[in-house]
């Protein structure tokens, strides 16, 4: 009697094995102690390494209030392969297994969008383990579950997920920014409803208590903000559409015809060389002054402010790049680059409010008004235009070098440049710093602006200054490799001859040569220059290399 019912339940106990992935094993092969304790990862190695990453391991240190054993979602001699519709961990069957613990999370994904799929039996509907994976569950509030939680969600939601990343709050979460909002801050993690409904988070009825948990000063403009805004959709956000194709044809041009310049230019100053038509050398013995202190200091500001934009701002521009995150480490991360980028923004304000200062002081105290609007000023005029078509000559082997005057047409077109790029860089940049406070007059929708303004405005003036700006100054062969006339504000006389031609017969004839004339640059003038100078050129060129792989490479 007893052994007939000591097989009758061994027979219970094993007939659910006969059907499981373990069937082929003994109960040795698991009980190998002869306790009911099983180490799975005899085994399954790989998928124990995985769960013991997790949020669901089981610590030694029993740190874990509920851990998870295999048991728990395997069951024990019943296992099935995930492909089988029986098995718990099937992926129709996910949802239910996962709700014996997190019944709360279920309530709210059971009634949420991707719910509704689950529920009527959508193949591929997202369950939990489409979000959180299997084994290697992550904690939600992680960097790592954060910053990755795009992509996961771009895999299904591919329309959405570029447009998500066109924003701060896309390219912030690229590089590393936790606290940047993700999908799931503005969709809610499981309850997560169309626009349309009015519980949806997203609904514009609600959209002030979803901003404003991250923006508490956020008013009924502010959340016009577009969050997927699609520059390329020219029916859903028209003025987007135009100003940044009017942007990218503004880069264009500008690329276009400067590229042509520099390329002419470049060759024409070879061969001259080698004619022996321009010197690389000239006599030392007689210096004059071709900058002032005011000019050569707002000048290393100018370097300093720019570069530090430039080098705090392209990681988010290009996020995606393989070096977005390292330059962007080498200023604390966006947690911390962010306030160096507004610090070099200061600095911008600074020099600027310091070189206005100078020109009316000039004008009101030394009366010099012809000075900075006469012949040879550093405003355009026809002569300029002239220059121009006399250079490009020069550069086809049509005529002569052209005379050049005080501010040559390039050096008038980087002066003005900043007058353009500051104010249109400056106030799109202000926009997005104190977006709530703008709001206040203006839509949402300026902040979408502002983005794809400043964005590519820098990048106009990045590349500008760094490829053909650094010709026309340090690299054209003449000057390579620095030009260091800016930095000591000091020129050999017989250089100053042949590249300002024009400016030395003026002097000459109005009696003013001598004026003018000075010693040679110290030796602490000397070295500041070559080290600023070098540091510079070599971020400058540094970052536009950056610039070019990602741009050929994304």
């Amino acid at each position: 009697m007893r052994t007939s019912i000591f097989f009758a339940a061994l027979s219970l106990l094993l007939s659910p094995l006969e059907h499981s992935v373990h069937a082929p094993l003994a109960c040795a092969d698991c009980h190998q102690d002869g306790t009911k304790k099983v180490n799975c990862t005899l085994c399954h190695s790989d998928i124990g390494e995985e769960h013991k990453a997790g949020a669901h391991r089981v610590g030694v240190s029993e740190e874990i209030d509920y851990p998870t054993n295999c048991s728990d979602c395997h069951g024990t001699h019943d296992i099935l392969p995930k492909t089988d519709k029986k098995a718990p961990t099937y992926h129709a069957n996910i949802p239910n297994l996962c709700k014996q613990c997190h019944l709360s999370v279920f309530s709210h994904f059971i009634l949420s969008t991707h719910g509704q799929l689950w529920k009527e039996g959508v193949e591929n509907a997202p369950v939990c383990t489409t979000c959180h994976t299997a084994h290697q569950i992550r904690n939600v509030g992680s960097k790592e579950f954060r910053t990755e939680l795009t992509e996961e969600c771009g895999k299904c939601h591919e329309d959405k997920a570029p447009t998500y990343k066109d924003t701060f709050h896309g390219q912030a979460t690229s590089i590393g920014f936790v606290v940047a909002a993700k999908c799931s801050d503005c969709h809610t993690a499981h309850l997560n409803l169309p626009a349309s409904d009015p519980d949806s988070s997203v609904n514009p009825n609600n959209l002030m208590v979803t901003c404003g948990r991250c923006h508490p000063q956020a008013n009924k403009n502010f959340i016009e903000y577009d969050p997927h805004p699609d520059t390329h959709n020219k029916t859903k956000s028209p003025l987007l559409y135009y100003v940044s194709n009017f942007m990218f044809w503004l880069l264009a041009a500008v690329f276009l015809f400067f590229g042509i310049h520099t390329l002419l230019w470049l060759q024409r100053v070879v061969v001259a060389i080698r004619r022996n038509e321009i010197q690389r050398k000239w006599s030392e013995e007689t210096w004059i002054v071709r900058f002032d202190r005011h000019q050569r200091l707002t000048h290393i500001l100018i370097i300093i402010s720019f570069l530090g934009l430039a080098a705090t701002g392209i990681p988010l521009k290009y996020h995606a790049a393989l070096w977005a995150k390292t330059v962007s480490a080498l200023f604390g991360g966006v947690e911390v680059a962010r306030y160096f980028h507004r610090l070099f923004a200061v600095i911008t304000g600074c020099y600027v409010a310091y070189h206005l200062y100078y020109l009316v002081k000039k004008v009101f105290t030394k009366k010099t008004l012809p000075e900075l609007v006469g012949k040879g000023t550093i405003v355009p005029g026809w002569q300029d235009a002239v220059d121009l078509f006399e250079n490009i000559k020069w550069f086809l082997y049509l005529g002569d070098r052209p005379k050049i005057g005080r501010w040559s047409y390039w050096e008038k077109f980087d002066y003005f440049a900043i007058f353009w790029g500051i104010p249109v860089i400056g106030l799109s940049g202000l926009v997005l710093w104190f977006p709530e406070f703008f709001t206040r007059f203006l839509p949402g929708s300026v902040i979408n602006l502002a983005m794809i303004i400043h964005s590519e405005e820098a990048l106009l003036a990045m590349g500008f200054i760094f490829i053909f700006h650094f010709f026309h100054t340090h690299l054209r062969p003449e000057s390579f490799p620095l030009d260091t006339v800016m930095f000591t504000g000091r020129i050999p006389l017989e250089r100053f001859k042949e590249e300002r031609p024009e400016e030395y017969e003026q002097l000459v004839k109005n009696g003013k040569l001598e004026e003018k004339l000075i010693g040679p640059p110290t030796e602490g003038m000397k070295t500041f220059a070559k080290v600023f100078g070098f540091g510079a050129l070599a971020t400058g060129v540094i970052l536009i290399v950056c610039i070019f792989v990602a741009f050929f490479t994304q």
